[in-house]
């Protein structure tokens, strides 16, 4: 099971994203959306239509060999689902008061739970399954080394974030918590 984490600046420019992979089981889908769609696999388009519909796995086939895609595990995809998402944030922000906005948009077998600071800057998660208390504390956690990381004179709030504490700290507490 994955989690995909992306923090943005109070402008929404990406600043740090981390993909953890947990040790726990993954709960298994009946019936995915791509069962019902016709094999592509000849087609350029193929890898990301089935990422798209949430297929488990597939495999296209290109000149350089055999590549595996799908599951939303694409990259790509997985950055689209975030950005996508974004909107669905926004109106729960104008609803809500609270810091932590569990499970504010889903899209095929992702959640998308997020994380809203004072300053405006944004904590994504995208996750496969429900742990609320765990997600909650994973985002508390994170936004104390983010505080921390901030008050760095050499670290602005548009800038990426580089610091392998922060990287190391943020991986503790992903493995700790999700």
């Amino acid at each position: 099971m994955s989690h995909h984490l992306f923090i943005l600046s109070p402008s929404d420019t990406p600043i740090y994203s981390l993909t953890h992979y947990s040790t726990k089981p993954a709960a298994s889908i009946g019936s995915p959306l791509s069962a019902n769609l016709p094999n592509w696999s000849t087609s350029a388009f193929a890898g990301t239509l089935t990422a798209l519909s949430g297929a488990s796995s597939a495999t296209q086939h290109t000149t350089g060999g055999t590549v595996r895609v799908g599951g939303g595990q694409d990259r790509h995809v997985i950055q689209m689902i975030a950005n996508a998402s974004l909107d669905a944030i926004e109106d729960v922000m104008r609803k809500e008061n609270g810091m932590y906005l569990k499970a504010v948009d889903k899209f095929n077998e992702w959640t998308v739970s997020a994380f809203i600071t004072p300053g405006n800057s944004k904590f994504l998660l995208l996750h496969e399954s429900k742990n609320d208390e765990g997600i909650r504390s994973f985002f508390v956690e994170v936004w104390e080394v983010y505080v921390k990381t901030m008050m760095n004179p050499f670290q602005s709030a548009q800038r990426t974030i580089v610091s392998q504490a922060f990287d190391g700290r943020v991986r503790a507490s992903a493995k700790k918590h999700l």
